[in-house]
């Protein structure tokens, strides 16, 4: 290694350091840290542009007008209101309920437009019956990357895999969905257990919940007609996004610019509140983290430890199989899944070229492993930052130590269960 690719990684240690002692803000952390790549030479302004996933970036962009869009209609009030008096206003069966939806609407939609849709509905049900929000936001992280495990569509890194190897929405479905809802059972019930003592509330407020008229929270049936039409053309878009050869980010930024021209069309004011109200903070702070951890794929360290990896299991598909499912996991807690799945691609090719046949087991457990990793820190995950930042935007900020002690145990357990699966089935 060069002195530069030591550089690299010294910059990337301190930023991940400055990250986890909450000492300095992470998009300041993640702004500096890319900056400080580009001032090195370490990676050129170009190159660093490159590596930004500005799909990402369209796509949380693009979700977040709609549903700041969507939030002046009052329909997540509605939807707060109404899932309560389903499950009879008990915190520990809304955190199921909440939790299972967010689960089914990641592996439909993506985890990143799940939580910008569910978050809100989560404040307001946790607001009417004064508990605490943070299990609930803690549910949902965790289980909106469960969740996207389970289809082609769900987290970036299956549609990768995807389109690498010609695998199929079914090929995803007959393979991932069963041992995903597996392991979101079992979260599930262990997040009951951990977190049964919070979830508390008075039964007042709950004969208070019990008695509200939720259509009476819809202020704007107009606007809230729009926001529908525009929601369905864009999960539509969504659906098919793959075959009309489109990207997910056109798919939301298209239903962003649709819903922006037929409401507010002529009124500045309230397009500058809508803009005004994206997350900026998450936004620049993957911009930072894309180019960061694109310093390190440039140098060559991501490609080298993957390439070790692949040197001490010495071609045996089994030992293979279990070093790619760990070390995804544990490499895309602490990176951005989306670069490390980029550079596993090539060389599990390379691996079929150099006498592996049966390469199905491999994928898969880079499936499981890079989608379910990020459940085990507040950066492993594209979802995860979007909710750290909407909370603490609400003044419910979920500390970096805080998630890590509560997720990354949870994580290590559906690795296990997942390394058992792939070795019962394709070993």
């Amino acid at each position: 290694m060069d002195t530069m690719t030591y550089v690299a990684i010294a910059i990337f240690v301190t930023a991940y350091a400055l990250i986890i002692s909450e000492k300095v803000h992470r998009t300041v952390v993640g702004l500096f840290g890319a900056m400080l790549m580009i001032l090195l030479g370490i990676i050129d302004q170009e190159t660093a542009v490159h590596h930004i996933d500005f799909n990402t970036i369209g796509l949380l962009m693009g979700m977040m007008i709609v549903v700041n869009i969507t939030s002046e209609t009052g329909l997540f009030n509605f939807l707060a209101i109404w899932a309560a008096k389903k499950v009879k206003a008990q915190p520990v069966a809304l955190l199921v309920a909440l939790s299972t939806l967010t689960a089914v609407c990641s592996a439909l939609l993506d985890n990143v437009t799940t939580v910008l849709l569910t978050v809100p509905i989560t404040f307001n049900i946790a607001a009417q019956l004064k508990c605490d929000v943070k299990p609930f936001l803690m549910a949902q992280i965790i289980s909106s990357n469960i969740g996207g495990t389970a289809t082609l569509i769900g987290d970036p890194p299956n549609i990768m895999i995807g389109s690498a190897v010609g695998l199929s929405f079914g090929d995803f479905v007959l393979n991932m969905t069963g041992v995903s809802i597996l392991i979101f059972i079992i979260t599930v019930a262990i997040m009951v257990m951990i977190y049964r003592n919070d979830l508390h509330t008075k039964p007042e407020l709950q004969d208070k919940v019990m008695r509200l008229n939720e259509h009476e929270q819809i202020t704007d049936h107009l606007l809230l007609k729009k926001c529908l039409f525009v929601l369905a053309i864009t999960i539509s878009l969504f659906a098919f996004h793959g075959m009309l050869g489109l990207e997910s980010a056109t798919a939301a930024l298209t239903g962003a610019s649709l819903l922006l021209l037929i409401t507010f069309s002529h009124n500045e004011e309230m397009i500058a509140k809508m803009l005004s109200k994206v997350e900026w903070l998450a936004i620049f702070f993957f911009g930072g983290l894309f180019i960061l951890v694109g310093a390190l794929v440039e140098t060559g360290v991501i490609k080298m430890l993957a390439q070790e990896a692949m040197e001490i299991t010495k071609g045996d598909l089994t030992f293979t199989a279990i070093v790619i499912i760990w070390m995804s996991a544990i490499a895309s807690a602490f990176i951005d899944n989306i670069p490390f799945v980029a550079t596993m691609i090539p060389l599990i090719k390379d691996m079929g070229a150099m006498g592996l046949t049966n390469l199905d087991p491999l994928w898969w457990s880079l499936a499981l492993g890079a989608c379910l990793g990020g459940n085990g820190t507040l950066i492993g995950a594209s979802a995860n930052v979007v909710v750290a930042s909407m909370a603490a935007q609400r003044g419910r900020a979920i500390s970096f130590i805080g998630f890590m002690k509560v997720a990354f145990p949870l994580m290590i357990l559906s690795i296990i269960i997942s390394t058992a699966y792939i070795y019962l089935r394709y070993l």
